[in-house]
């Protein structure tokens, strides 16, 4: 433990590097999770003032509990209001946040985590183990409908090992684990007697205090005056606004009556660029556009008819007039071209009207139509990448009748409702989060309803393989499988864009979520 100890004080001195750190630990016989120097001050930032920002999501569906998040509005505003485990910083790497330290075994099964002394709740109670178990239990739940939920089917046991050690024992290896614990679902919530006392109450260890949730409207916060790090969270108050109307949005920042909006217009961004007093921020990550289709529900359930739809869209033109160059052409799976294990080798799947019909023609049509919902609540720009779609499409002997959905309630109304419809995904850090979340079989948020054997056997080799080599042959095997006989269409990877009045000041900008990584909150503030 003294040579862990001293390891990690030349780490953070800057003495000896990142790489030459978790080498030495290795030695030591542990895998660690490198400490962070998110408490230790990087820059200069001015506390106070009352910061406004328009974003474009929002429903009267929405719900403080973090197990509900399904948008940015819900998760910035969660980012605000509680801690995490760990935190993806702006490197992409999973950092220290309430742990103290984090400790794996050889065979990354168990993992313990030691917690910050001295961190409090906004209702003034201490953080403790039992908290952190209870609100990981939260998730795991028969009754729970958390997203989170299958991210944590891993998880065997979870226990106590004193008042700031927590252990978890996890059904086989998983070198993600760390990622895991950023999930914004999982923030750390106040416990008693084991349960949680309130989810819906905002109450967290974060940097804002909830003062009002108006569901679908506007979110209210004040800084939390006692919070543990000291060089975060400087805005004396803050209001997020949902206004889904990109250029209502727009308006109101050039007018003054907000400081930031996310998800620019990208027809109009350009003009945004002459204005001297805003900034734009551009940033890739792992952000991609998404068609998903109901694989249980005919005709989708035929893949030969998916692969057709697959083969019926210009990407490149998507990228082009939709995304305006700001984002490059998909390849119908969801891990993008700067991620570790992203295939290098799978051929791009380019427009082929004529291969379209081939697939259609096995199964057994001559023609097809159907209905594709679309709004802008998706992302913005859907209507129009319908519209787009639907002439590509013709020239297949495809109809594609474009059902236009209201902005509101459109994740809780035709997400996963509606047979085939326009998303959107922030995407996850790492190759099996992406996956866990949204492909796996058991997935809550597996918006296909897809079933693959093959792919779920491999998908759970592949969390528990510790060799980089056989891993990266099992994360292209997998991208090849939901590629090839997935139920997504998956036609371009996008840029975050979005802007701020030059009165807003920040560090490295993170690009794993949308808005600094969902810390704008905490991480901005006036100049």
């Amino acid at each position: 433990m003294a040579e862990q100890q001293k390891l990690e004080r030349l780490l953070a001195q800057g003495k000896i590097s990142r790489r030459e750190f978790m080498t030495r630990m290795s030695a030591l016989g542990l895998v660690v999770v490198a400490p962070s120097l998110i408490n230790s001050p990087a820059y200069a930032a001015n506390k106070g003032g009352h910061f406004k920002i328009g974003i474009g999501h929002g429903s009267t569906t929405d719900s403080v509990d973090p197990s509900t998040y399904l948008h940015t509005l819900t998760q910035t505003m969660g980012m605000g209001l509680y801690n995490y485990i760990t935190k993806v910083d702006h490197k992409g790497n999973a950092g220290l946040e309430l742990a103290k330290s984090i400790e794996s075994t050889p065979d990354a099964a168990t993992w313990t985590v030691k917690l910050r002394r001295g961190i409090e709740f906004h209702s003034g109670k201490s953080l403790t183990a039992e908290d952190v178990i209870a609100s990981f239990n939260y998730h795991r739940s028969d009754e729970s409908k958390s997203a989170a939920k299958a991210l944590l089917k891993q998880v065997k046991e979870i226990k106590a090992d004193g008042k700031r050690t927590v252990v978890f024992k996890l059904d086989a290896g998983n070198a993600d684990w760390p990622y895991i614990m950023s999930d914004y679902h999982i923030g750390i919530m106040p416990s008693k007697d084991g349960k949680l006392i309130d989810p819906t109450s905002g109450v967290g260890t974060g940097g804002y205090v909830l003062k009002k949730f108006d569901a679908g409207v506007k979110v209210e916060l004040t800084r939390n005056k006692n919070y543990w790090k000291k060089d975060h969270a400087h805005f004396d108050s803050i209001e997020m606004l949902s206004i889904k109307d990109v250029a209502a949005r727009t308006n109101a920042l050039t007018t003054g009556e907000i400081h930031a909006m996310d998800r620019c217009d990208l027809k109009t961004v350009h003009l945004l660029k002459r204005n001297k007093d805003i900034v734009i921020q551009q940033k890739t990550g792992t952000q991609h556009y998404s068609i998903p289709m109901i694989t249980t529900v005919a005709p989708f359930d035929d893949n030969n008819v998916r692969l057709a739809l697959k083969h019926a869209v210009d990407r490149e033109a998507l990228v082009k007039t939709v995304l305006r160059g700001y984002g490059q052409v998909g390849n119908d799976h969801p891990i993008g071209p700067a991620q570790k294990y992203f295939n290098k080798e799978l051929p791009q799947r380019a427009y082929d009207p004529d291969k379209a019909k081939f697939y259609l023609k096995k199964a057994g049509m001559t023609s097809l139509k159907v209905d594709l919902s679309a709004a802008d609540a998706a992302f913005a720009g859907a209507v129009d990448a319908a519209v787009l779609y639907k002439e590509h499409a013709a020239k297949a002997g495809i109809n594609i009748n474009v059902v236009r959905e209201p902005n509101d309630g459109y994740w809780s109304n035709v997400w996963m409702k509606k047979p085939w419809g326009m998303c959107y995904w922030g995407g996850r850090p790492t190759e099996d989060w992406m996956f866990s979340v949204a492909y796996s079989e058991t997935a809550s948020w597996n918006d296909s309803f897809w079933k693959h054997d093959r792919f779920n056997k491999i998908l759970l080799q592949a969390r528990a393989e510790l060799d980089d080599g056989k891993r990266r042959q099992l994360y292209y095997e997998m991208q090849e499988i939901v590629s090839n006989e997935g139920g997504v269409l998956v036609p371009m990877y996008a840029s975050y864009v979005y802007a701020m009045h030059k009165s807003i000041g920040h560090g490295e900008i993170s690009a794993n979520w949308d808005l600094d990584g969902n810390n704008a909150l905490e991480r901005w503030w006036f100049v």
